[in-house]
Order: structure tokens, then C-alpha cells, then sequence
């Protein structure tokens, strides 16, 4: 008996090993700590596609157990189970999934549903990016939250280098006024800190309305047409023209539309805070520096 006791004790120590050992090479050869590892095994609600998103890339995308509508990226992302959308969750669902934790975005989840969550005692994690480097903040957050801090490092840090890059780029570059259309019924546009509105000044635009009382303002069509913007940013799913966008070709008195200005890029990316933002970003700042150099050299023409 005292035989057969020791050789089950045998090989679960070696079991163990091994587990470690898969685990130690399968992240660049460097060692995972026993928290680490238990970490790994936690299982998440995740509230959010911008979440979501960098979950898988930290390689955490197999412990979300629900997450929300809209949460489509990467592929793998749409068989996850829907608990809810950005108005409403299905609390009895998530209680009975019974996650270690649930991560949420503080802004764009129903704080009254999550109130109840953390009534009975369900662990809640805000993710509250407001800065572009926030996006660091957050990877690193959840590859401490998941045990897959060394990933998250590596990733952060990869993102931070890519948007100071591009900051200095077009630090010093000429003004050129950007009409951002972030909604069409009623127009609506980005202002103050606004997500998008730091990606329009990231490549050296001048939104005409970045002084508005509210990140989001509503303003009237008029007003854009007297702006007489250089450039109009309708950003539109998967980077193709929205149907339900503004027709600008109705007014050719606005520049950017005389000259072909107006860009259309992917929303999925530039308004999810994710390191695949940087991305759109460096494709944006590059059409905004081909329109500033269209209007430069036909004032040096003039």
C-alpha cells in the first residue's frame, strides 16, 4: 500500500513538472510563476470588444467565458456566448456562469446591472481608457489580471514606441483643418478629449469645433459648410463608404470635397482601444500629410 501511495505521489509531482514546463516554453522560454499559472485558469466576463480584443492578444482569449454584442475580433471572438449589449446585461446568466472575475468598460456598460453584480459579490474590473497611451495601461492590466504579464509587457511596450513614432512625425506639422463626422442623424462631431479627437490631432489636424463645451457635440450642417474643412473623416465599418453617411458631394464650395479630401476609415479600428488602433492611425496621418501637401503646393502655385 505504502508502495502504491508513494508511486501516485510520484507521478503527480512529475505531472506537475511537466505541466510547468509546457507552460515555461510556451512563453518564449521564460518561467511562469506558480501564481502565474493559477491565474491562467481564471475565468472571465468580458464586457467590452476593445477588451475582448486584447485579451486574445495577450493569449487570454480562451478564459472568456460571455462577453457582449459587437465583440467580432479576432475570428475565434464570435463563438464566445452573448451575455448582454452596451444597455443591458443579463445578470442571472453571469451569475450562473460564475466567473472569477467580469472586466468592464466604465463608460460603456449599465453601471445599474453591474451595481448588482458586485451585490452578490461578483469581482468587477474597470477597464477607463482616456489617452491614447492608456491602451498600454489597460494590456498591462489584464496580463496581470490573467497571469500573462510577460506577453502584456512586450506588447505595451511595442505600442508605446509605435505612437510616440508617429508623434513625432507629425509633431511639427502644418495645420491643416479635419471635419470629423462621427455621427450623420443628427450630426454629430468629436471635440475636447475625445477618443477620435486625439487621433485627428496626433496627425497635426485642426477640428474647427475642438473647443465645443462637450466631447461630443451636436452641430448644425451650416456650420460645417462655413468651416469649409480641408479634410472630412467619415469613418465607416470595415473602411468601405457608409450608407448612412452624409452625401458631401452636394456642396463643392467645401475643399474637401472639391479636392477629393474625404477618408474613410475602418471604425471598428479607430474607435476600439486596442494596439490595432495604431494601425488605422498611421494610415490616417498618412492620407491627412498627402492632403497638406495638395493644398501647400497650390498656395505656392497661386
Amino acid at each position: 500500500m505504502a508502495l502504491w501511495f508513494n508511486n501516485i505521489r510520484r507521478l503527480s509531482t512529475w505531472m506537475l513538472l511537466l505541466l510547468y514546463t509546457v507552460n515555461c516554453q510556451a512563453s518564449d522560454n521564460t518561467p511562469v510563476s506558480p501564481d502565474d499559472l493559477a491565474k491562467q485558469s481564471l475565468r472571465f466576463i468580458v464586457l467590452a470588444p476593445h477588451i475582448v480584443e486584447s485579451m486574445y492578444e495577450i493569449g487570454a482569449g480562451q478564459q472568456i467565458i460571455g462577453t457582449t454584442e459587437h465583440a467580432d475580433f479576432p475570428k475565434d471572438a464570435e463563438a464566445i456566448p452573448r451575455i448582454g449589449n452596451y444597455a443591458r446585461l443579463q445578470v442571472e446568466r453571469i451569475l450562473q456562469l460564475r466567473p472569477d472575475a467580469v472586466i468592464a468598460w466604465q463608460t460603456g456598460n449599465p453601471m445599474e446591472d453591474l451595481a448588482r453584480l458586485e451585490k452578490y459579490n461578483i469581482k468587477v474590473v474597470y477597464s477607463h481608457p482616456t489617452k491614447l497611451e492608456d491602451v498600454a495601461t489597460e494590456i498591462r492590466m489584464l496580463g496581470e489580471l490573467t497571469g500573462r504579464s510577460t506577453a502584456a509587457e512586450r506588447i505595451a511596450s511595442r505600442y508605446l514606441v509605435r505612437l510616440n513614432e508617429i508623434k513625432t512625425q507629425y509633431q511639427n506639422a502644418a495645420p491643416i483643418s479635419v471635419f470629423y463626422e462621427l455621427w450623420s442623424r443628427p450630426l454629430r462631431t468629436v471635440a475636447g478629449q475625445a477618443w477620435p479627437q486625439q487621433q485627428v490631432a496626433l496627425c497635426g489636424g485642426n477640428n474647427p469645433f475642438v473647443n465645443a463645451t462637450e466631447d461630443y457635440p451636436q452641430v448644425s450642417l451650416e456650420k460645417v459648410i462655413a468651416y469649409k474643412p480641408q479634410v472630412i473623416i467619415q469613418p465607416s465599418p470595415h473602411s468601405g463608404e457608409s450608407p448612412d453617411g452624409i452625401d458631401w458631394q452636394q456642396w463643392h464650395e467645401i475643399p474637401a470635397v472639391k479636392h477629393k479630401q474625404i477618408l474613410h476609415p475602418n471604425s471598428d479600428k479607430v474607435h476600439r482601444m486596442t494596439t490595432r488602433m495604431l494601425d488605422e492611425i498611421t494610415l490616417l496621418c498618412e492620407q491627412i500629410a498627402a492632403a497638406r501637401t495638395l493644398y501647400t503646393a497650390q498656395n505656392e502655385a497661386k
